[in-house]
């Protein structure tokens, strides 16, 4: 059994969403199919709720009734007249009526959290319906009857395990299971979610509960780049990645990848194979742990990041300062990208500013606070144990004129990573992809890369 899970992009217009059915069908063995909201249905779903939040209801409606001929549109484009077309505009006037159910409530986190998941139901529903035409034999599992999150908000992967065994042993007959992404319940039996992005997560989770032989991402370009293509032209696409280069990847910038979405894939040992929609005759990249050795994989930039500079002379010779600094990230619940420390001082990174104001407030006790803003990570990932030569060398020999805010190197073998003004993020991106792949023939012969 394999998973294939589909973004956005993928089941984002009905020509699309013909194009997945083909790929489905021309899948051999059974296999589960995860997918996300039709492109741009999440965020029609914020903006009502926003708008509901601000007490708008005539304004939350209109939105309402574009995205509900949006989903007519789509269901006469799919079925055309008859039978399923009759089907499908019935169950579009039943999601209807449930967002206009909501006009009437007062804004909550629970609100919005049942208003989102709308978006994946409609898209499987009427991709199940699609197979059905096509006299494919497959049934539609409800995530919300297996993917469920504990009071900490991790997944509960025996319930999972147990709950779609039952299900797919009790249809031997179909070949194609088809469920929603980024849907869960939560530990209260209450709808929630994996948060945005969480499609990816839902595939991975599936995959190693049920132990499959592959997992597919299935997305809008080739396979994962050695750089951001969005910035740089001459890029190309990976063959294949370790899990451990693809995690630092997806953290630190690379979009085609949820941050999380690795980690249950890598714990049960599953190969990801990242595909294109859109032309799926290409290899695409396959994620495992056998990849062959690059000292030199690719480059992924994070952008939005903060830089806290803490300067205290009680940090020289004590013990205990960092923990009490951590402690204080812990308290405003605010992640920690980056961070270098010298005798008197200790420098870090956040990409979440929610909490800046409180977490200054608190560090001031502690000395000097320097804050920076509108800084980008650059991330280089690849097999960078530090007794092989050349590699620090040949990354800031690229980049010798570029002002550098932080370094931090030796935390993973596969993963270097500075930090740099984001109005040089685009320069050293292409500078990297100049110095470090366009002649990577000749670089390779110098025993730099590999």
């Amino acid at each position: 059994m394999i998973v294939l899970k589909f973004g956005g992009t993928s089941v984002g217009s009905v020509e699309n969403i013909r194009k997945v059915a083909d790929i489905v069908s021309n899948t051999r063995g059974r296999k589960i199919v995860v997918l996300s909201a039709m492109s741009g249905v999440t965020n029609s779903l914020q903006k009502i709720i926003n708008l509901i939040e601000l007490n708008k209801a005539e304004e939350a409606k209109k939105e309402i009734e574009e995205l509900n001929k949006k989903y007519q549109q789509t269901v006469y484009e799919l079925f055309g007249s008859g039978g399923k077309f009759d089907e499908g505009i019935k169950e579009m006037f039943l999601f209807n009526e449930k967002l206009i159910s909501y006009l009437d409530k007062k804004y909550s986190d629970r609100v919005e959290k049942e208003i989102l998941v709308q978006g994946e139901l409609v898209s499987t529903y009427l991709f199940q319906q699609l197979m059905v035409e096509n006299q494919e034999n497959s049934t539609l599992i409800p995530a919300l009857d297996f993917m469920r999150i504990d009071q900490f908000g991790e997944p509960r992967m025996d319930y999972l395990n147990e709950k779609l065994s039952s299900v797919i042993n009790s249809h031997q007959n179909d070949d194609t299971f088809i469920t929603q992404g980024f849907i869960c319940e939560n530990n209260d039996c209450e709808i929630d979610n994996l948060k945005r992005g969480g499609s990816d997560y839902t595939a991975s989770l599936i995959g190693a509960a049920l132990e499959v032989d592959q997992i597919q991402i299935w997305t809008d370009i080739d396979g994962m780049h050695n750089n951001d293509p969005r910035y740089v032209d001459k890029t190309f696409s990976i063959d294949e990645i370790s899990f451990d280069e693809a995690a630092e990847l997806a953290y630190f910038g690379a979009k085609i990848l949820h941050p999380q979405s690795i980690i249950p894939a890598k714990e049960k040992n599953i190969p990801v194979l990242v595909k294109n929609t859109f032309s799926p005759e290409s290899p695409g990249t396959l994620i495992h742990d056998k990849a062959k050795v690059m000292k030199i994989r690719a480059i992924a930039a994070k952008d939005q990041i903060t830089a806290i500079k803490i300067k205290s002379y009680r940090m020289l010779m004590a013990y205990g300062f960092l923990m009490k600094v951590f402690e204080v990230f812990e308290k405003n619940k605010t992640a920690i990208d980056m961070i270098t420390t010298s005798e008197v001082a200790v420098s870090l990174t956040i990409d979440n500013t929610a909490k800046l104001n409180e977490i200054i407030a608190e560090l001031q006790s502690f000395g000097n606070i320097e804050v920076e803003s509108d800084l980008s990570i650059i991330c280089i990932a690849g097999d960078l144990a530090q007794n092989k030569k050349g590699v620090t060398s040949a990354i800031f020999n690229c980049i010798d004129e570029i002002p550098i805010r932080m370094i931090s190197y030796g935390g993973s073998n596969y993963n270097l990573s500075f930090l740099v003004k984001t109005t040089d993020k685009i320069p050293v991106l292409n500078l990297l992809n100049d110095g470090l792949f366009s002649n990577l023939k000749e670089v390779e012969s110098k025993n730099i890369l590999v």
